[in-house]
């Protein structure tokens, strides 16, 4: 069971930039903004759409719009909490707590979804839903011994959800950097299961190719 226990941020994810482009520093590439303005879209304009490691398509049973209100309460329960690796799926790392940072695209950035911006995003989608929804996804690894943790390397993802019609989508993930202790499959089958929990009959269904 993973524990409800809501944690502080530590780790500074940061404004992302289009491949081979230069880069001011670290702290700059890994440094998540706060934005005051609510926005209506949310797009990464460098997403890398030519290296997705994982494409799934999925039956959505709500609405557009619902779904994505669903979809945006859903990473903000998740963000900054703290699960064993059994919960998220293959324990490749035995004795690992894994805990999630989801941000949410805001042009050329991510913001963290915060109380704030997840309100400020549930209220751009009262008036219109999106064709596109870019997030960023930094995961954070802890080695548990006995007296202390150990963190480990993180791994950095990108997920796209594009809605092709009112009840299908297709997830695009990309994985920027990292050991991939949690594999790009695993992540997705990891949102389906979480934005799934509320709802009896489950909100998404994922589409088998043929």
């Amino acid at each position: 069971m993973h524990t409800e226990r809501e944690r502080t941020p530590q780790t500074n994810l940061g404004t992302l930039r289009p491949a081979g482009k230069p880069r001011k520093s670290k702290e700059d590439e890994e440094n998540l903004k706060q934005t005051k303005t609510p926005h209506a879209t949310a797009v990464y304009e460098h997403f890398p759409e030519q290296n997705i490691h994982v494409k799934e398509t999925f039956n959505v049973a709500i609405s557009k719009k619902k779904f994505q209100q669903k979809l945006v309460q859903t990473l903000l329960r998740v963000n900054c909490r703290t699960f064993t690796f059994e919960d998220v799926g293959n324990p490749t790392v035995p004795g690992c707590t894994v805990i999630f940072e989801f941000g949410i695209a805001d042009s050329n950035s991510f913001n963290f979804i915060s109380e704030r911006e997840a309100e400020k995003m549930l209220t751009a989608l009262n008036s219109e839903s999106c064709k596109v929804m870019d997030f960023f996804c930094a995961i954070r690894y802890y080695k548990d011994y006995a007296s202390s943790k150990k963190p480990l390397k993180f791994d950095y993802y990108m997920g796209r959800f594009v809605f092709t019609e009112e009840n299908v989508l297709e997830l695009q993930v990309f994985h920027e950097r990292g050991p991939r202790y949690v594999s790009p499959k695993d992540l997705t089958a990891f949102l389906q299961k979480k934005i799934n929990e509320a709802s009896a009959r489950g909100t998404l269904k994922k589409v088998e190719p043929l």
